[in-house]
């Protein structure tokens, strides 16, 4: 028995639609695992914390170029860091001379030791309100035993 033009056009329907099931089946697994990687919390906290740091780094560097290093620079004798630079002239003839600039770096020192202290005050001060909370626990814990 020959098939009809219907029929064959409904195998090959039938046989996409099965090939199309077996794919979303697969990438559903892939999917899935996706999901799964993107709702563990370490993911999560970091991304949260990749947006508080870049909020975090544009405060500190405000507050190092527009209020700790003018007051340095006064009491260095008014000297402008970011200006600080050893040149070095081109002795073949060719091109400008070297720059090597200083000053940017001493101010990106000074603006790290700032970071790394007003990152070391909120966790000092973090571990103060996790003691403090652990020993309000243990004491109601005592007085339960009593």
């Amino acid at each position: 028995m020959a098939k009809t033009g219907t029929e064959n056009k409904s195998s090959k329907a039938e046989k996409a639609k099965e090939a199309l099931r077996v794919a979303r089946e697969k990438s559903g697994g892939f999917r899935k695992e996706f999901i799964e990687f993107i709702n563990r919390g370490s993911v999560v906290d970091l991304a949260v914390g990749v947006a508080v740091g870049g909020a975090f780094t544009a405060i500190v560097n405000s507050l190092v170029n527009d209020i700790i290093m003018p007051i340095v620079g006064l009491i260095a004798g008014g000297v402008d860091f970011t200006n600080l630079a050893i040149r070095i002239p081109n002795f073949f003839g060719t091109g400008d001379e070297a720059v090597i600039a200083y000053g940017n770096f001493l101010q990106n020192v000074i603006q790290f030791l700032i970071i790394a202290w007003v990152i070391f005050m909120i966790i000092k001060g973090m571990n103060r309100l996790n003691r403090r909370r652990d020993a309000k626990a243990a004491r109601a814990e005592a007085k339960k035993a009593l």
